[in-house]
């Protein structure tokens, strides 16, 4: 299972949460930045429909797959 750590930064004069390199937009608080991110980290596990996806890996094959629903992330928000 996969687990997704947002971490709360300082970010283009204000605050934002960031995973895997990617900064979420500025907020004007900390407090702000972070109850955004546990609202995207809560929504994150909310188990969704069963369906067929397809997706092109970075060597430019396709692949089909059935991404069932209920396989969701665990989340977590770190504000250190």
């Amino acid at each position: 299972m996969i687990k997704v750590v947002y971490q709360i930064v300082e970010h283009d004069g204000g605050w934002a949460y960031k995973f895997n390199g990617v900064f979420s937009e500025t907020f004007p608080s900390r407090k702000a930045a972070y109850d955004a991110a546990v609202a995207v980290a809560t929504e994150q596990r909310v188990p969704g429909r069963t369906e067929v996806i397809q997706y092109e890996d970075s060597e430019g094959h396709w692949h089909e797959e059935t991404a069932r629903g209920s396989d969701r992330p665990t989340t977590e928000v770190s504000d250190e």
